[in-house]
Formats: C-alpha cells, sequence, structure tokens
C-alpha cells in the first residue's frame, strides 16, 4: 500500500468517525467528509468531529457524495490509494417513511464512489453492508453464503444492492473492494435513533421504553471497538484471487452472541443503575427475529473476531453517555445566559 492519504466518509458519523480517528493513530493520513444531514442532530456529528477528529487534524468536508462532481473534486483533491466508504443513510423504520433519501445515499452515491475508485485506481475499497441483507433468514448463525435476496426493508435492498454494483465493479474492472456486514453496533458516541441510545436517555429520565414483540427479538450487539480493529484489519488485506479471479469479498462483523432484547434491557439497569419502565409494542415492520454473525470467515481472514462482552461496552457507554449529555447540558445552559444577557442589554 502506498503513502497516500486515506479517505473516510461518513466521517462525522458513528463508526467513520472512531474509523478515521484509528487510522491516524496509526499513523496515516486521514481525509474525511460527510454531508451532516438532520436523520439526527447534526450537532452530535459536530461534536464528533470536535473531539475525535480535529485533534488528531483530520480534516472533515462538507461533501454531498450523491452528487457526481463533488465526488470527482474530493478524489482529484486527495489522490487516495484507499477508501473507506461508511457513508449511507442508515435506519431501517426510517425507509418505509422516506425511501428517496435512502435512493439517494445508498444508490446513487454509491454508485458515484464506484466510478471514483474506478477512475483513480484505488487499491481497495472498503465499504459498509449491513446485517439486514440476511432478511428474516431463520437458519443461523448467519453465513455469507447464505441466501440474501428477500430483503424485509428498503434499507436492507440497498445494502444488498451495494454488495451486486461492488461485486460487478470488481469483476468488470479489477477492483478490489470489501464489503463488511455490520451486526447492530452500540458505544460511546453512538447514534441516537438506536435502541441501546434511546432507552438509556429515557431510563435516566424515568420514561417507559418501547419494547418490541415482547423483548424476544435477538441482537448480535457488536461494541464499536471491536467493529474498527476488524476494519483496518480488512482495509490493509484484501482478499487475493488466482489470476482471472475477482477481487471481491464480504464478511460478518458481529459478536457471534445474540441476545434477546430483555436481556439487553437487564445489561443497561445493572450498568446505569435504575430500573426500566417498559411498554410492550407489536412487531413492527422491516424488523427481523434475530441476528446472528458467523464470524468464521473474518477469523480466518485477519485472525480476529468481536468477542467483548455486551456488560463491558455498556458500561463504556453508560459512562461516555453521562460525561456527554452533562457536557451537552451545561453548554445550552451557557448558551441560554449568554441570550438572557444580550436580552438584559438590548432592553
Amino acid at each position: 500500500m502506498s503513502n497516500s492519504p486515506i479517505i473516510v466518509t461518513g466521517a462525522a458519523g458513528f463508526i467513520g468517525s472512531h474509523v478515521a480517528a484509528r487510522l491516524a493513530d496509526t499513523g496515516f493520513t486521514v481525509v474525511g467528509c460527510d454531508n451532516f444531514n438532520n436523520y439526527y442532530s447534526p450537532s452530535l456529528k459536530y461534536d464528533r468531529v470536535r473531539a475525535l477528529l480535529a485533534p488528531r487534524s483530520i480534516e472533515c468536508l462538507k461533501i454531498e457524495l450523491s452528487n457526481a462532481k463533488e465526488v470527482e473534486a474530493l478524489f482529484d483533491r486527495c489522490k487516495p490509494s484507499l477508501v473507506v466508504h461508511l457513508a449511507a443513510q442508515a435506519g431501517v423504520r426510517y425507509s418505509l417513511k422516506n425511501p428517496a433519501a435512502y435512493i439517494q445515499s445508498n444508490l446513487v452515491a454509491f454508485g458515484n464512489m464506484l466510478e471514483a475508485c474506478r477512475q483513480y485506481q484505488i487499491q481497495h475499497l472498503l465499504y459498509a453492508s449491513s446485517s439486514s441483507v440476511y432478511g428474516a433468514n431463520v437458519t443461523v448463525p448467519f453465513n455469507e453464503g447464505d441466501m440474501t435476496d428477500e430483503p424485509v426493508s428498503l434499507y436492507a435492498a440497498t445494502k444488498k444492492a451495494n454488495e451486486l454494483m461492488a461485486y460487478s465493479y470488481s469483476r468488470i474492472y479489477g477492483l478490489p473492494a470489501t464489503g463488511l456486514r455490520f451486526f447492530t453496533v452500540y458505544g460511546p458516541w453512538g447514534r441516537p435513533d438506536m435502541a441501546y441510545f434511546s432507552f438509556t436517555e429515557k431510563m435516566l429520565r424515568g420514561e417507559p421504553i418501547p419494547v418490541f414483540a415482547k423483548g424476544l427479538l435477538q441482537r448480535d450487539f457488536t461494541y464499536i471497538d471491536d467493529i474498527v480493529e476488524g476494519v483496518v484489519r480488512l482495509l490493509f488485506k484484501p482478499k487475493l484471487v488466482e489470476p482471472g479471479g475477482v477481487p471481491h469479498a464480504i464478511y460478518n462483523i458481529g459478536n457471534h452472541q445474540p441476545v434477546t432484547v430483555l436481556d439487553f434491557i437487564s445489561t443497561l439497569e445493572k450498568v446505569l443503575g435504575v430500573r426500566a419502565a417498559i411498554a410492550f409494542l407489536p412487531m413492527q415492520p422491516g424488523d427481523v427475529p434475530a441476528t446472528f454473525a458467523d464470524t468464521t470467515r473474518l477469523r480466518e481472514q485477519v485472525e480476529f473476531a468481536p468477542q467483548t462482552a455486551l456488560e463491558t461496552g455498556l458500561a463504556c457507554f453508560a459512562n461516555w453517555y453521562r460525561a456527554w449529555s452533562k457536557e451537552t447540558a451545561s453548554d445550552e445552559e451557557d448558551h441560554m445566559s449568554l441570550h438572557r444577557l444580550h436580552a438584559t442589554s438590548i432592553s
């Protein structure tokens, strides 16, 4: 691999900010980009930039990847050798409300990234897929060779499309590409639309938390540090292929230890020191009964598989959340004090 900059898209996002920081800590020059959309509060994204990227001198450009000219300008400026494409419109349920956002961010933008990687002869493209591609698969654990042709959400369909698009570029143009099927990632600086984040907020405020399908849904919760370790190891070890082969691979990155939502809540109660008030609701469209990663292929490729215990990871998240929410409240109070001072001086 050359010493050219590494582009990390979605660098103000949850996984992207951690990956960019880790690469910079390892000694690489990283250029990040994000569109800072309002799917959730952009202030959290700017907080990640300030806390994780700026101290490491990582530039995070505001770029809309669905605009081909902006993508071309990014690659022309950076001349990267490696690309970690983590930008996407996330969220299963939101895809039921705003499908157009997924078409633009997950299909049009991904097509632009593939074309730029081809034009600039990128040495390796690592991109985010999702365990959602397995749909309502009842055969567990999920293996990369399982059928993924029956998505139960548009989000899942776009991620499956990404895998097919990347495979075609690998086959036709020889572009080395690797897709990563992430399984329910959690941890500090996470996304507020995810259950562990919203549950924590509500539990600490004494509000009931919504629990679907009697809390029996199973999820393979994967701690952020494990995700980052897998991403970085795979980035520098693309699939080896025989002459004429296709340089494309897919890997599960999950904790391979699924737990029910009720057990998850019990663990969260333990680390927060509060009891949860639960509001049981029916299973939601787009949800799947279980996610469970077979990580054999990942271990064989990079001698690593996620293994952080749920209680350990949730304790780290809880400690971060308390500190971050306290700081956020302080910032808001400072803002209100400044507002009152200005109001007083004007009168």
